[in-house]
C-alpha cells in the first residue's frame, strides 16, 4: 500500500513560518515604508537600521507570500499590503498582526497546557490576572492598535452582516460591545430609517466617535458609554453583537442574553455576528481555530448553531436563523417571544 501524501503534515509544519514572516516584517515597519516609494533591500536597511543581507531573504519571502512584488531589485507593497498591512490604511489589519504577533504568539505556545486546566493564559504568559480586556486593553496604545485591527476586520464582515436578514422594519438599534462602531455604521448605511448606539467601555467609545464622525451616516449612530455585565442596557428595538458572545461561558452569555431579552420588546430583534461550528463540531477549520484561540485567550468559544438556539431558546428568544456569508463571520437573526 502507498504511504499517504504527507502534504497536510508538511504544510503545517511550515505554517507558522509564513505567520511570522508577515508578522515580523509588519514589526519592522516595512510595508509602511514602501507605501511611501520602491525600495532596494540596501535602502530599506539603512532606513531601518538593519542588515541588509537578512532583510533581503525576509523581503524575498514577502514577495514569494504574494504581499511584495521585486522587480529589478526594488520592491513595492501588493495591493493586498497597501489594504490591509500598511497602517495609515482605512481597511488596515495592523493592529491585529501586532495582536496576533506580540500576544497570540506567544500565548499559543501554551496550548497544551490551556488543554490540560481548560483556562487562558493570560498569567501564564504576560503574569496578567484577568480576561482578554484587562491584559490587552492594559495599555492606551495596545487598545487603539488592537481596536483599530478590529475595525478592519469588521469592515470586511460588517456589511454582509448586516444585510444577511430584512432589518427594515427595525428603528433603533443598540450595538453591546460595539467597539470601532463598524456594525452600526454598516446597518445605517444600508437602512436609511434606522438609527444606532454604540455601547460599550467609555475608553473604547472615544475611539468609535472618531470612526462614526468620518462614516457617512454621524446624524443617525451615537455613543452611550458602559458596561453590558453592570449596567442598564439601552430601550431599543433592535439589539446587535458583533464578537462577543464568544468571548464568555454559556453562563455569562446566558446572563447577557436575558438582560437583552428583559429590554427588548414582544417582536424585537437580536442580531448576532459570530463565526458557526458544524453541528458535529468539525470545520470549517477557520472557526476550529478561533475557538482554540478562545480557549488559550478567554474563557469562551466558538458555538454552533443548535447550542446558540438552545442559549436564545433559553432567553425568551424565538425563530432563530442564520446566514452563512461566506466571510470569516456569520450572522444569526433570532425575535423575542
Amino acid at each position: 500500500m502507498p504511504l499517504p501524501d504527507p502534504k497536510p503534515v508538511l504544510d503545517l509544519i511550515e505554517a507558522f513560518r509564513h505567520s511570522k514572516t508577515m508578522f515580523t516584517a509588519e514589526a519592522l515597519g516595512i510595508f509602511d515604508c514602501l507605501h511611501q516609494r520602491p525600495a532596494t533591500a540596501a535602502e530599506l536597511a539603512r532606513e531601518l537600521s538593519l542588515n541588509p543581507a537578512a532583510l533581503e531573504r525576509l523581503l524575498d519571502a514577502c514577495a514569494a507570500l504574494g504581499l511584495l512584488a521585486k522587480q529589478n531589485g526594488a520592491y513595492r507593497n501588493e495591493p493586498v499590503a497597501e489594504h490591509y498591512l500598511y497602517s495609515g490604511s482605512p481597511d488596515t489589519l495592523s493592529g491585529y498582526v501586532r495582536y496576533s504577533d506580540e500576544a497570540l504568539f506567544r500565548m499559543w505556545a501554551n496550548l497544551g497546557d490551556a488543554v490540560r486546566e481548560g483556562t487562558p493564559r493570560w498569567k501564564q504568559t504576560f503574569d496578567i490576572d484577568g480576561n482578554i480586556f484587562s491584559g490587552f486593553y492594559r495599555s492606551g496604545d495596545a487598545m487603539r492598535s488592537f481596536l483599530r485591527g478590529m475595525h478592519g476586520f469588521g469592515m470586511i464582515t460588517s456589511p454582509a452582516v448586516a444585510g444577511a436578514f430584512d432589518l427594515s422594519r427595525f428603528r433603533g438599534m443598540v450595538d453591546l460591545g460595539g467597539g470601532t462602531g463598524h456594525l452600526a455604521i454598516s446597518a445605517c448605511r444600508r437602512y436609511p430609517d434606522l438609527r444606532a448606539t454604540v455601547f460599550d467601555l467609555p475608553r473604547v467609545t472615544a475611539i468609535a466617535r472618531e470612526n462614526i464622525a468620518t462614516s457617512g451616516v454621524a446624524d443617525r449612530v451615537t455613543t452611550r458609554d458602559g458596561d453590558f455585565f453592570a449596567d442598564e442596557l439601552p430601550e431599543a428595538d433592535l439589539y446587535a453583537m458583533s464578537r462577543i458572545l464568544h468571548d464568555w461561558s454559556d453562563e455569562k452569555a446566558a446572563v447577557l442574553l436575558r438582560s437583552i431579552g428583559h429590554r427588548l420588546p414582544s417582536g424585537g430583534g437580536l442580531l448576532i455576528a459570530e463565526k458557526l461550528l458544524n453541528e458535529d463540531g468539525v470545520g470549517p477549520v477557520a472557526v476550529n481555530m478561533q475557538s482554540l484561540n478562545m480557549l488559550v485567550v478567554t474563557e469562551g468559544r466558538e458555538r454552533t448553531l443548535s447550542q446558540f438556539a438552545r442559549l436564545l431558546h433559553d432567553a425568551g428568544f424565538h425563530q432563530v436563523e442564520d446566514q452563512r456569508t461566506g466571510l470569516a463571520l456569520d450572522a444569526i437573526f433570532a425575535v423575542k417571544a
